[in-house]
């Protein structure tokens, strides 16, 4: 994803904060504080004109939502590596850190891949697409009022499957390593020019995991992917597409 954003996108390699559990500097592993602080890094001192990305790939839960903000009751959450001491990061949390303060001009992609990640930004539009293409944006607004939208910029997430699914690792999609499948087929549809627009990006992101899934190579964490484990028998990863507004997603241009 690094290399993808500094020789595809021009980002300078500075400008990129990269958090990894291989690390051996304490300030640069995946635990809670260090997320949280590298979350208020990226929006902070933003202006207009800047594009600003992040990008997760661990693990994902949920938990009981306690604030009546969510559709299906349920909180989105990431699990930092510390998360068994120091507690998972909510979606609530990451909606008041990163979304809500972007001011106008700015654009923000988020990249989550990871299983119940549908909602993680907690963003107010969900795309809603068939396996044809068709979609509808559905309103995730929660009904107490309570703003998640930005203030003025504009935020879009590609997530690794919907809120009630999970997110496999694959060794299939790129035969030399295991990877998390949705970050590999989001780069492939960048480097095989499939990702014109965001309608287009969404369908071959999933018409690439349903094909290695359909072959049977996919194996999910826990394999709950396959063996349908707490999902009540539902084990297809459909990568999902959440805004702060609904837009024409076959007329969007895609770009980072």
């Amino acid at each position: 994803m690094k290399f993808l954003l500094v020789n595809r996108f021009m980002f300078p390699e500075s400008s990129i904060i990269m958090l990894t559990e291989e690390e051996t500097d304490p300030y640069k592993r995946p635990t809670k504080r260090n997320i949280r602080m590298a979350l208020r890094w990226l929006v902070q001192g933003c202006q207009p004109g800047d594009s600003l990305v992040f990008h997760y790939s661990g693990h994902g839960s949920q938990q009981k939502d306690d604030n009546g903000d969510e559709v299906d009751g349920y909180d989105e959450t990431l699990c930092p590596l510390d998360f068994e001491s120091q507690g998972m990061i909510v979606d609530d949390e990451i909606n008041a850190t990163i979304v809500r303060p972007l001011p106008w001009g700015v654009k923000l992609h988020a990249i989550i891949d990871a299983c119940h990640s549908g909602t993680v930004l907690d963003l107010p539009y969900l795309c809603k697409m068939d396996r044809k293409g068709r979609y509808v944006w559905e309103d995730h607004r929660p009904r107490t009022g309570m703003w998640k939208g930005t203030t003025g910029g504009e935020v879009i997430s590609f997530s690794g499957c919907a809120d009630d699914q999970t997110s496999a690792d694959t060794s299939a999609l790129s035969k030399i390593t295991s990877t998390g499948a949705m970050t590999y087929s989001f780069i492939q549809a960048i480097e095989y020019g499939r990702a014109t627009t965001y309608g287009n990006m969404l369908n071959a992101m999933r018409s690439n995991i349903r094909h290695v899934d359909e072959g049977g190579f996919v194996t999910s964490l826990l394999t709950m992917l396959l063996t349908g484990g707490s999902l009540g028998g539902r084990s297809r990863q459909e990568p999902q597409l959440t805004a702060t507004e609904p837009f024409d997603v076959y007329n969007k241009p895609f770009s980072l």
